[in-house]
């Protein structure tokens, strides 16, 4: 898309990245293997291999994760009281490994579509930029 119009809006294209859908249409789909992203979307054409990801989302997936697990580990520790450990492991540890997969992906697409919005890393080359971008 080279229209600025035509664009979808901030919000929009970060819910689409969220979706693991193309940030600019937001029907193809984002990555071709679970982390590899997708050279140009399959629908619109988009570029997609600008992205600099790198290890922000494996960061933002570690503290929600974190923030979870603890949380429910000293609610558990605190209301239910002396649970043996063997139990604690047999619990946490699928519980976040299930968690970090399943939040990897989404918040990966999240990166992605915050810096093809942004114009981030070379996005901007074929897109001419938003207005509040040319007022600043």
């Amino acid at each position: 898309m080279t229209n600025v119009e035509d664009e979808p809006t901030v919000s929009k294209a970060l819910f689409n990245g969220v979706r693991c859908t193309c940030p600019s249409c937001g029907e193809g789909k984002l990555f071709r293997r679970f982390l590899k992203v997708t050279e140009t979307c399959p629908a619109c054409g988009e570029a997609l291999h600008h992205h600099r990801a790198d290890d922000m989302p494996a960061y933002i997936v570690m503290s929600i994760v974190g923030h979870i697990v603890i949380a429910l580990v000293f609610w558990v520790e605190f209301r239910l009281g002396g649970w043996p450990t063997s139990l604690h492991l047999a619990l946490w540890l699928p519980l976040t490994v299930i968690l970090s997969l399943a939040l990897l992906q989404p918040v990966k697409g999240f990166i992605v579509a915050l810096q093809w919005a942004f114009r981030m890393h070379g996005f901007g080359g074929s897109r001419p930029p938003r207005p509040a971008d040319a007022a600043g």
